[in-house]
């Protein structure tokens, strides 16, 4: 036996429901034969896109045609209708989406049509071809021979490669409106003697979500489960869908601010084995209707329900208002997403009643937003009338606030007032840090920031930093002081300043070069000995002595000795090398030496005993030579 939605599909363009914009264009391609070699058919599933190929493919080899209008009795008619024309392929793109399968149509597509004036190809699913598939068939698609016509259905038309679209025409196929879809059921329904109601009906088709296919089949289901008589109750049951008088009620519970009865009739509809998932959706789709009537003023045409659900319908609309619409339908929004994550489906559902009808209960700003218009809509009590009161006291005079001066200002800057701009804020106090107060008139205080934090003053400038400040000011001085920034000029007390820094950074090295000069100055003046004496002696010292170390240089010398002492012998040959010759000429000297620099002993050189040898000491003496000779 046929199922109803294979008996029931259409044979020509006039059987097409919901497709109209579709079905006029194919029609006057076909009468001004200005048909093309690729078509792309795009929509969801059980729309009719496969029909309406196959309906294209009789118009085009129909033995009246081609033609608008086919005979549905011809050869190729009827072939086409049971499948079994050798002109017209049908692939599942699905399952034969392979590079080799496209190889095997372009091998084919170069022999003429067996029957017919066309062969057509028609590619279901073709959004899962391979992205090589697609390519090899690009160049047939753009360039075919003049007897073919492709046809490619997809659900996903995104998924399909631009190249291809280009050269397609493409179709979108829409979802069928609730009336069409009823008016289909019914015809059907009055073709196969099913008795059923239009409510029954209506449910089905909504429960269709837009599919022929899938409408048709639960028309067929039911007719085989309740024998021919089809009533809500069974469409009710076989699609899981809650029933109409359970949706007014739980709306009414809400109006009625009813938390323990919504929660009670949840729990009883889950123990009757009622999906809560399903409740939630057609819930919100009562929520719509209600909405509906609330700014449309009336129940519109297109919904199928009964005149006593009209009815209905205005009333509670009226009672639940549309605050408490859409705060259910947000909360219900919230919940579907809940469920989909898994765990109990009757929490977030009941998480959402309870928010409903007890506003306090949630703390967030679309509750308190709720609480508001409830408030707003509460129609005023009548309250009884008050006695007067009795005059109150005149209020006493507000106290001067303290005065307050520049210096006291200055003083307590660093010691109050920064403090509290930190507790504030810990940025915009160390910010401030840097400015210091120059100028009271007043109520209005002048900050000054030096040249180089211009760019502080900027952000102090700023709104929020501003008002940190002034609410630091009144918690120290209690006056409202209104405070304007400015720029210092870096001027002489500057310059003095960083003169001073300079002098700070090298003085001491300066210092110790201007006492090392006077003790060298003392040493030459109260040595004792001739002057030619002192200048072999200082010839000798220098030549000698460059690393540093033969010449006293203050106490710097001494405490670099007293180091020297302090390392290992491997230590002092490794840091000084080459200098422990040139240092020999030092030792020369003696304790004298030693003494006069303010040492405390021998110079930290071994080898005394052979000083005399040292080259530095065998130089001087070459040189003393060669001035006696001159």
């Amino acid at each position: 036996m046929t199922a109803l939605y294979r008996k029931y599909r259409p044979q020509d363009f006039d059987e097409v429901v919901g497709q109209e914009p579709v079905v006029r264009t194919l029609r006057n391609a076909i009468e001004h034969e200005q048909v093309r070699q690729a078509y792309l058919f795009a929509g969801p599933r059980g729309t009719g896109k496969t029909s309406l190929a196959r309906i294209l493919a009789k118009a085009l080899n129909c033995a009246q045609g081609p033609t608008a209008s086919p005979d549905k009795v011809c050869h190729a008619c009827q072939a086409i209708a049971n499948g079994s024309s050798l002109d017209v392929i049908e692939m599942d793109a699905a399952s034969q989406r392979g590079i080799d399968d496209i190889r095997e149509i372009r091998e084919r597509v170069i022999l003429q049509p067996a029957e017919g004036r066309y062969k057509v190809y028609i590619l279901d699913e073709a959004h899962q071809l391979t992205s090589a598939a697609f390519n090899a068939l690009l160049k047939l698609i753009e360039e075919p021979p003049p007897h073919l016509v492709f046809v490619f259905c997809t659900t996903d038309l995104h998924q399909m490669l631009d190249t291809v679209r280009s050269r397609c025409q493409t179709f979108i196929f829409a979802r069928p409106r609730l009336p069409e879809l009823v008016r289909l059921l019914r015809r059907v329904a009055d073709g196969e003697g099913i008795e059923a109601p239009d409510q029954a009906l209506a449910l089905v088709a909504r429960g269709a979500r837009g599919s022929f296919r899938d409408a048709v089949s639960t028309l067929d289901q039911l007719s085989s489960a309740t024998e021919g008589k089809v009533t809500v109750q069974t469409v009710l049951q076989l699609l899981g869908a809650v029933e109409e008088e359970a949706l007014f009620r739980l709306c009414d519970l809400v109006v009625d601010r009813d938390t323990a009865g919504a929660l009670t009739f949840v729990e009883e509809l889950a123990e009757q084995g009622q999906d809560l998932g399903r409740l939630v959706t057609d819930l919100l789709e009562h929520l719509r209707h209600l909405l509906l009537v609330q700014h449309m003023g009336e129940v519109p045409e297109s919904l199928p329900v009964t005149e006593e659900t009209r009815e209905r319908l205005r009333a509670q609309a009226n009672q639940l208002g549309e605050g408490a619409v859409l705060r259910l339908c947000d909360l219900l929004a919230v919940a579907v997403d809940d469920m989909r994550q898994g765990g109990d489906p009757r929490l977030p559902l009941e998480l959402a009643l309870v928010k409903v009808t007890r506003p306090s209960a949630d703390l967030s700003r679309e509750s308190l937003a709720y609480r508001v218009e409830l408030l707003e809509h509460r129609p005023a009590a009548h309250a009884p009338a008050e006695e007067p009161a009795p005059a109150a006291p005149e209020p006493t005079p507000p106290a001067e606030p303290p005065s307050v001066d520049l210096e006291a200002l200055q003083e307590a800057w660093q010691r109050s007032v920064l403090p509290a701009v930190t507790e504030r804020s810990i940025p915009t106090g160390t910010m401030l840090a840097e400015a210091r107060p120059v100028e009271l008139t007043g109520d209005e205080l002048t900050l000054e920031f030096p040249a180089s934090a211009s760019f502080h003053r900027q952000l102090a400038e700023e709104p929020k930093n501003a008002t940190l400040l002034r609410e630091a000011l009144y918690e120290v001085t209690g006056r409202r002081l209104a405070v304007t920034f400015a720029v210092g000029e870096e001027g002489a007390a500057g310059a003095a300043d960083a003169g001073a820094a300079r002098e700070g950074a090298g003085g001491a090295r300066e210092r110790d070069r201007r006492g090392l000069g006077r003790r060298r100055d003392g040493d030459r003046q109260g040595d004792g000995r001739p002057p030619d004496h002192r200048d072999q002696d200082r010839q000798g010292g220098d030549r000698s002595g460059r690393s540093g170390n033969a010449r006293g240089h203050g106490a710097r010398g001494c405490e670099r000795g007293a180091s020297l002492r302090a390392e290992p012998d491997g230590v002092e040959a490794r840091r000084h090398g080459g200098r422990t010759r040139r240092a020999g000429a030092a030792r020369a000297l003696g304790a004298r030496g030693a003494s006069r620099r303010g040492c405390d002993g021998a110079l930290p050189f071994a080898a005394d005993a052979h000083a005399e040898n040292s080259p530095g000491r065998r130089d001087a003496r070459r040189r003393r030579r060669r001035r006696r000779t001159a």
